[in-house]
């Protein structure tokens, strides 16, 4: 890098759009997930409303099923009570009574049967009323929150464009080798290349620079490795940090 003067401005420029650039990704490689669980809540709604919809309908099936019963025992009954004025014997009329009576009996049962199912139907149909007044409005909700999350993706998008639009025209600006080194760096240290040096010591890993390295750090003529953690160390002067720091920036 002899012969070329290290702009310490570029570079640390260059890494405030590298770490909004990555948190601008992160945050759009999320939305889709938040929109995928989103929609599964909505169609969780929509499941649970089909699942009490389908047990009313086999709760339906199931009075048809009782209430034909009904109808051929009451068939039967009338026929038997038809054959009773026909009979002959003490011995045929008790038998044709004992089974009128079973008959009846088993028409009583089916009909308590029926009521039953009724009660059922009444519930699950106030169940469905009620899950389907609850998904109109949550899902009403939900997909309010999915608008903005893809009013959020659009926002980001169109950052992650303008930083991009920022960056290339940055790179076209560093000198080869330093851009080199810098992204080399960046690569190995999760997109951090640079550490300000605070109080005689490397920020990024608070290691201690040695006096004699500090004073060529804060001339800022030649790129200087952090001992420790192989980031580029620089060293803004007092008065400049606030305005080289981005506003709510932690090291």
């Amino acid at each position: 890098m002899d012969g070329e003067d290290v702009d310490f401005e570029k570079l640390i420029r260059l890494q405030e759009l590298d770490v909004s650039l990555k948190q601008v990704t992160a945050e759009l490689s999320d939305i889709p997930g938040l929109i995928a669980g989103i929609e599964k809540k909505i169609q969780a709604g929509s499941d649970y409303v089909l699942a009490a919809q389908d047990r009313l309908s086999k709760n339906q099936k199931r009075r048809r099923e009782l209430e034909a019963q009904v109808k051929d025992s009451r068939a039967q009954l009338s026929r038997l009570k038809h054959q009773l004025n026909e009979v002959k014997t003490n011995k045929e009329y008790t038998s044709f009574l004992k089974e009128i009576q079973e008959t009846q009996n088993k028409i009583d049962v089916l009909e308590e049967e029926i009521i039953k199912e009724l009660l059922v139907a009444d519930e699950i149909e106030e169940e469905i009323r009620t899950a389907l007044r609850q998904q109109k409005e949550e899902s009403e909700h939900l997909r309010q929150e999915i608008e903005a999350l893809n009013q959020r993706k659009k926002l980001l998008d169109d950052q992650k464009e303008a930083l991009n639009k920022q960056r290339n025209k940055l790179l076209a600006a560093i000198p080869k080798v330093q851009l080199q080194q810098y992204l080399s760096i960046a690569r190995k240290r999760s997109g951090i290349a640079l550490s300000r040096v605070v109080d005689e010591f490397c920020s990024m890993c608070q290691m201690r620079i040695r006096p004699q390295m500090l004073n060529e750090i804060k001339d800022r003529s030649k790129i200087y490795l952090c001992e420790s953690c192989g980031r580029i160390l620089y060293f803004e002067p007092p008065g400049e940090e606030s305005e080289q720091e981005p506003e709510g920036s932690s090291r």
